[in-house]
């Protein structure tokens, strides 16, 4: 589904990932549990998100630097992230960009 966001600017944190074969600890209930989160936040716009095999790549959409700061210390957001390192992810990449422009079809 593409997230239907607001007319610029607003911000995009591009989260690419390199998955493990690890499940424990339940990925897929953490990864909806974490979505169901950020809706909650102030200032979420929206969020797309892709996998292919062990690659996967989410991009988050956020009216400021302001909130996206907030989500990234949410407490139950911060225990999501320590499982990440620890058993889902082999390598991770977070990027934070500034929309300027944006258009569809």
């Amino acid at each position: 589904m593409i997230a239907k966001t607001p007319r610029p600017p607003y911000y995009a944190v591009i989260f690419t990932s390199l998955r493990t074969d690890v499940e424990k600890g339940s990925y897929l209930e953490t990864a909806e549990r974490m979505l169901e989160l950020a809706q909650e936040q102030q200032g979420f716009l929206g969020m797309e998100s892709a996998r292919e095999e062990c690659v996967g790549i989410t991009v988050s959409y956020w009216e400021s630097l302001d909130a996206i700061k907030i989500w990234k210390g949410h407490a139950e957001h911060l225990v999501a992230q320590e499982k990440g390192k620890s058993l889902w992810y082999t390598a991770f990449k977070t990027r934070i960009s500034r929309v300027e422009r944006d258009y569809e079809f």
